[in-house]
């Protein structure tokens, strides 16, 4: 079954189930639409394969068939301005 995962791998944007911002590779990697266009060309910055709409669950089967609540983010050079620090990367080295 389609892992939809719940957020951009670039922004953190939110994109829920019912979302038609959402674009997706074979691989399942996830990205805004805005994204895709401003920094990947419409092209998979893991697999270099292209992104495509991702389709939307019914909301009757998301009972059934739930949405994944685990936020992936990957190291694109192209998303890390994006990003607010990790609270770890802020945290005093005694903390």
């Amino acid at each position: 079954m389609l892992e939809l995962r719940p957020n951009c791998e670039c922004c953190d944007r939110d994109l829920p189930p019912s979302s038609d911002q959402a674009l997706i590779c074979t691989f399942e990697c996830t990205f805004c639409i805005d994204c895709v266009e401003s920094r990947f060309s419409g092209v998979c910055p893991n697999c270099g394969g292209g992104l495509s709409a991702r389709p939307i669950r019914p909301t009757s089967a998301l009972h059934r068939f739930p949405a994944s609540l685990k936020r992936v983010y990957k190291a694109h050079p192209a998303c890390a301005r994006l990003r607010p620090p990790s609270p770890q990367a802020s945290a005093p080295c005694w903390a």
